[in-house]
Formats: structure tokens, C-alpha cells, sequence
């Protein structure tokens, strides 16, 4: 499968937003907590990433600077463990480092695929918050 990463776009909304609620995991308890309006300021602020092939967005990443923490990192389910998500992981750090960003943070859900690719991608679980959430940490220090 040929993937290309690009920084995302504003016409790339709808599509990172179908991804977002087709996921089989870390799902949206409120779907109306995120909607197409939350992605924009990301790829204004140049955080944003998709990883795009020629059936169109396969995976998409956001890091949330001023807070810095990652806001998504998502992947098509059907194309899941293609590298995907490795390939966007690597983008989202390199782009934060460049940024002077030297820790993130990010949470997902407990017992989920991430947990375990978090963990191999070297970050740090801190907590599990009340709602089953665990947090992860990365110092991104050379």
C-alpha cells in the first residue's frame, strides 16, 4: 500500500471526521463533544496530518500545542496494522520536537490496541482517571 503523510487541510475535515466516528475503539461517548468545527484550528496552527492513499484518508493526527498533548491519532480499522499509524506517530513527534515541544501527554481507553501501541512507541502510562482513561506521557528530550 503507498501511503503519503501531508499536513492536513481544511477540505480534509469531513473525512478525518468520518474516520474519527468509524473507529472501533476510544469512541466518542459524545458524539456531539467533537464535530467538524473542532478540527480547523489544528490544521491552522499546522498540527494536523493525514496519511492519505489513493482510496483517499486512511489516518489522521493531531497535537494539541498549547496544551501539548496529542488530540487524535486515528487510523481506518480497516486498515489497521498497515504502518499507518507508526508512520503518523513518527510525523506528529518530529513536528513537535521541531516546535521546541519537550513532553506530551494523551489518553486513551483502557484495554484498547493503543494502550498496547502507545507503550511500544515508548511513552509512559501515568494514570488511569476515574472514567478508564489512561493517561500516557513522552518526554521528546534528546
Amino acid at each position: 500500500m503507498n501511503i503519503r503523510i501531508r499536513s492536513a487541510v481544511d477540505a480534509d475535515v469531513g473525512a478525518m471526521h468520518r474516520l474519527r466516528n468509524r473507529v472501533r475503539e476510544n469512541r466518542l461517548a459524545d458524539f456531539t463533544r467533537i464535530t467538524e468545527a473542532s478540527y480547523p484550528p489544528y490544521i491552522a496552527a499546522g498540527s494536523a496530518w493525514v496519511a492519505e492513499a489513493k482510496d483517499g484518508i486512511l489516518g489522521f493526527a493531531i497535537i494539541d500545542a498549547p496544551a501539548t498533548s496529542v488530540w487524535a491519532l486515528f487510523v481506518d480499522p480497516n486498515t489497521e496494522g498497515a504502518g499507518i499509524g507508526r508512520a503518523l506517530h513518527v510525523t506528529m513527534l518530529d513536528w513537535a520536537r521541531k516546535q521546541g515541544i519537550a513532553h506530551l501527554s494523551l489518553s486513551t481507553e483502557e484495554g484498547s490496541r493503543a494502550v498496547r501501541f502507545y507503550q511500544r512507541a515508548g511513552w509512559t502510562q501515568t494514570a488511569i482517571l476515574q472514567d478508564g482513561e489512561v493517561v500516557f506521557e513522552r518526554s521528546l528530550l534528546m
